[in-house]
């Protein structure tokens, strides 16, 4: 973008609002990831600001309602991580079944730790949110022998009927029936703090829990409860409420408890390709050309991107 005239400005991310609001009003586009552009930030990005370009999925940090008040297309990068995500979600499923994390620390301890784990064979993996990393997930599950049952709105007929996946008519039936429960939805007013106390309750002793989606869709306090209690069997998570965690975060000292530092979509094959898609999307946007990836339904050619 440089060797094309544009001035570029790199910061390490994710930044607060605070910081958000100092850069705010100087760029004609951001290029983010999980980087908080709220209203305010917006405002003040007025009216130079023209495009948001997000280095992957999720949303959950911008305020796209504000976006479409002041038309600023969003664009976005959809089907570039999904295998990835998938994978390490199984990644998790097995350090903990298996024991595998625990174990192997204490192997590099010079201690022959020698727990006994669970198949997954044969289990019912409960999927919430059957889109694009949800469906990688049941795939890579049928190869393991699991059974698999799951819940989403937007239900794909043909890819359920093609690998036997049962469609649960609401999110806690899949909780209530499911061994292993994979959350892969999105981070919004419905599904923040919805696996919580009430809901844990109701599933089966000994559950799973596997979370590559966003940390606040967990209550922290009631997960690490019912980690303490053995009403969860494990939980494995890519998330957290707060990233980084502070130091005395409680799910880090938690028993039976797996957590990697958000890097579920990081990999050498991913990383590229989620870059040169955000890249693109935002070239495309500016010089008003191709598809752009649109999340918020602002297209680049009537929002503010065209003028």
């Amino acid at each position: 973008m440089a060797a094309q005239g544009w001035e570029i400005s790199c910061e390490r991310g994710p930044l607060p609002e605070a910081r958000m609001l100092e850069l705010a009003g100087d760029f004609d586009a951001f290029l983010c990831g999980d980087d908080a552009i709220t209203r305010a930030v917006l405002e003040k990005s007025l009216p130079r600001l023209k495009v948001i370009s997000k280095y992957g999925i999720g949303l959950d940090k911008i305020d796209i309602p504000a976006t479409r008040e002041f038309k600023i297309p969003v664009l976005f990068t959809p089907g570039v991580n999904h295998m990835t995500v998938a994978e390490h979600t199984f990644g998790l499923l097995l350090g903990l079944t298996k024991h595998i994390v625990t174990t192997a620390a204490a192997a590099r301890e010079g201690k022959w730790l020698r727990l006994t784990g669970h198949e997954i064979f044969e289990k019912t993996l409960g999927i919430v949110g059957l889109g694009r990393i949800g469906k990688e997930v049941a795939v890579r599950a049928r190869a393991f022998g699991m059974e698999i049952i799951a819940f989403d709105p937007y239900w794909d007929e043909a890819f359920a009927a093609r690998y036997g996946i049962t469609r649960c008519a609401t999110m806690d039936e899949v909780l209530v029936k499911a061994d292993v429960v994979s959350l892969h939805c999105f981070l919004s007013d419905e599904t923040r703090g919805m696996i919580r106390r009430e809901k844990i309750a109701g599933m089966k002793d000994g559950v799973v829990i596997i979370n590559c989606a966003r940390g606040e869709i967990v209550e922290t306090a009631d997960m690490v409860e019912a980690l303490a209690s053995g009403k969860v069997g494990g939980y494995g998570a890519d998330v957290l409420d707060v990233e980084p965690p502070p130091a005395e975060h409680p799910l880090l000292a938690a028993p039976n408890c797996v957590i990697t530092p958000h890097i579920g979509s990081r990999t050498y094959e991913s990383v590229p390709r989620q870059a040169m898609k955000s890249l693109t999307n935002l070239i495309h946007a500016l010089n008003g050309e191709g598809e752009c990836n649109c999340a918020n339904g602002v297209s680049a050619v009537d929002g503010r991107a065209a003028r």
